[in-house]
């Protein structure tokens, strides 16, 4: 096998490509601003303890996913990311943001890891972008979370989306319906695959989350959680949803929806996309106000959050056709040389016009002006500045448009006076 391989469960994104994810990435930015989101970033290793505690070592993310490692005999042991939410609180906690201002909004497009089996939109190296309130869990804050992400969806464009939304209630809930379903499940136990049996004991609640069509045909006739909620939880979810509708946001209420992970409560939600095929799942998240605690936080810190992978995202988009009008930037100017002993005059002439902030490209390669020509039109470019001995003789340059074939002599100055005046021929999409 050839040494330049790409690892398995990564893959190269090249400049075409790049162009789709600077088209969604600036929509995030955006509307992060908008709503009052600012962006953090975070270490891509953290010390493996911090998932361990935060996912839960019965989860398959702790227990088979995680790459970790230790960076010396002696030192601790690493672990290169798998999620953000946690890594997030981690920061909070440490920098102690609350105590500059009692809500923080924050959000993030990161790259992640996970050791799992590569497939269509899941990679071993992996991107999500998401969101994270600290400080406040309320029912309009939990449909803030929600109405940002829905938003970015929206003006990206995409059809077919299901917000399948519900309740887990609070810590008493959870601990009633925990005990029933153990109950109900327990004629069912040598029935139950490896991964089903390990969470019978620590979290029954993830085997109705499971895959497998065999526990999901179990679990049809299980308890139903929603029958285990106090009227605290039940009028909790009642505002969210009434939030989620005063906003015009759809939503399915599915009453089996859990959060793989321990430290949620109250509301879970999940994003789906038809476009996606079996694996539908855009994104999800919660409310997840113990997190803080499980990290070793004297008292709970209200949050709420989301995650949605880019990887899912771009192909739900792609088969959509939501990029065909995409096209990459083109300069302005191709400095077109006449004679090749005149580079170096050309290239003072290119540096002019890119401190004047018009972009501009120049032929590196020493080719023939019928070449050059060619490479300024398969670059899309605007305009091609010829640069010659009568030109330079002169004092001014022949600029023509490569659209319109027009063209005129021009002194340098002149030429980027009109630029200054003028909007930009070829402004960045988004």
């Amino acid at each position: 096998m050839p040494h330049y391989q790409v690892v398995k469960g990564a893959r190269d994104i090249f400049p075409d490509e790049i162009l789709q994810w600077k088209h969604i990435e600036g929509v995030i930015h955006r509307l992060a601003a908008l709503y009052g989101f600012n962006e953090i970033r975070t270490p891509v290793f953290e010390y493996t303890e911090l998932f361990q505690r935060s996912i839960g070592s019965s989860t398959d993310i702790v227990g088979k996913e995680m790459f970790s490692f230790l960076p010396d005999p002696a030192g601790r042991s690493i672990t290169l990311r798998p999620e953000m939410t946690a890594g997030v609180m981690r920061a909070a906690l440490q920098k102690n943001l609350l105590a500059a201002a009692p809500v923080q909004k924050l959000y993030y497009i990161s790259e992640l890891f996970r050791k799992e089996r590569p497939q269509a939109g899941r990679q071993r190296q992996f991107s999500q972008f998401g969101a994270e309130l600290l400080g406040v869990s309320s029912p309009a804050a939990v449909a803030e979370v929600i109405t940002f992400m829905m938003h970015v969806f929206e003006v990206l464009g995409l059809q077919g989306l299901t917000l399948r939304i519900n309740t887990l209630g609070n810590m008493d809930d959870r601990k009633r319906y925990r005990e029933a379903l153990r109950n109900y499940l327990a004629p069912f136990y040598e029935q139950l695959d490896d991964a089903s049996k390990e969470r019978f004991e620590k979290n029954p609640l993830r085997i109705l989350d499971s895959k497998n069509p065999e526990m999901q045909e179990i679990v049809t006739g299980a308890p139903k959680l929603h029958d285990y909620l106090g009227r605290e939880s039940l009028d909790d979810f009642e505002k969210v949803l009434f939030y989620l509708s005063v906003r015009g946001i759809p939503f399915q209420i599915d009453h089996r929806l859990v959060r793989g992970l321990d430290y949620y409560s109250y509301t879970a939600f999940e994003v789906t996309s038809s476009a996606l095929g079996a694996q539908d799942a855009l994104g999800g998240g919660g409310r997840y106000d113990s997190l803080a605690v499980e990290l070793g936080s004297s008292g709970e810190v209200p949050a709420s959050g989301f995650a949605v992978g880019m990887e899912r995202l771009l192909i739900a988009m792609q088969k959509q056709g939501l990029f065909s009008d995409l096209e990459a930037a083109a300069p302005s100017v191709f400095v077109i040389v006449q004679q090749q002993e005149l580079f170096d005059q050309a290239l003072e002439i290119v540096t002019r016009l890119r401190r004047a902030g018009i972009s501009t490209v120049i032929d590196l390669a020493g080719r023939s002006m019928k070449a050059q020509l060619r490479e300024a039109n398969r670059m899309n470019a605007a305009n091609a500045l010829f640069v010659g001995s009568d030109e330079l003789a002169s004092g001014k340059c022949t600029m023509k448009d490569l659209r319109s074939s027009q063209q005129e002599e021009c002194l340098l100055e002149e030429i980027i006076e009109k630029f200054r005046q003028s909007e930009p021929l070829n402004p960045p999409r988004s």
